[in-house]
């Protein structure tokens, strides 16, 4: 099996992103996305096992490349209620400036394959890292409660961004996505402000 790096397996990445954002993962056959891609069918399988792996490996890759730009614009910021803000802004600036991507994940993030599922999950959690990085900040600063576990918190920080989002493009992106970043960001300071502030 070839190497995951290169132009045609960058190409290849690419057209799956677009493909799967616009026939869905079932009906994206590996024909479609070589096309897309400008290769050969078999080009695919020098590169992937199958499309499966083809669908973890773009999200490992669309993942990590996310969990960067993020990761360096939270470190930017000074405070951890900054921090937060950052990582929302760039949570739904992402998201809205990659559609193809943010139709991936909201859709394809909830496959039922335990295999996808277990390859999506660790492509997740290094995100997830990040938001506990910003919390546990919060927490040692003392702007954020502590009687909350953090997994709890975490889930629930996670969980409205990636609904915000869905809900969104559920709608037809009837709405700028951005506006959502300050409600959303003083809801969370709101309720994870500890009890001297």
């Amino acid at each position: 099996m070839a190497k995951k790096t290169g132009e045609k397996y960058q190409a290849i990445i690419e057209a799956a992103v677009k493909v799967i954002a616009e026939h869905g993962y079932h009906n994206a056959q590996v024909s479609k996305i070589a096309k897309e891609a400008n290769v050969a069918d078999g080009t695919i399988y020098l590169y992937f096992k199958n499309k499966e792996d083809l669908l973890i490996s773009l999200f490992h890759q669309k993942m990590g490349e996310w969990i960067m730009v993020t990761k360096e614009a939270i470190e930017q910021a000074k405070t951890a209620p900054e921090k937060l803000l950052t990582l929302i802004h760039t949570h739904f600036y992402h998201l809205s400036t990659h559609l193809n991507f943010a139709y991936v994940t909201q859709v394809e993030m909830r496959q039922s394959n335990p295999r996808i599922r277990e390859g999506v999950r660790r492509s997740v959690k290094s995100y997830l890292n990040l938001i506990d990085e910003v919390i546990e900040l919060g927490m040692k600063e003392g702007v954020f409660r502590s009687d909350i576990q953090l997994f709890t918190i975490r889930k629930m920080v996670f969980g409205t961004l990636d609904e915000a989002v869905t809900a969104w493009l559920m709608n037809d992106r009837k709405y700028e996505l951005m506006n959502q970043v300050i409600p959303i960001h003083t809801l969370f300071i709101n309720g994870l402000k500890a009890d001297k502030q």
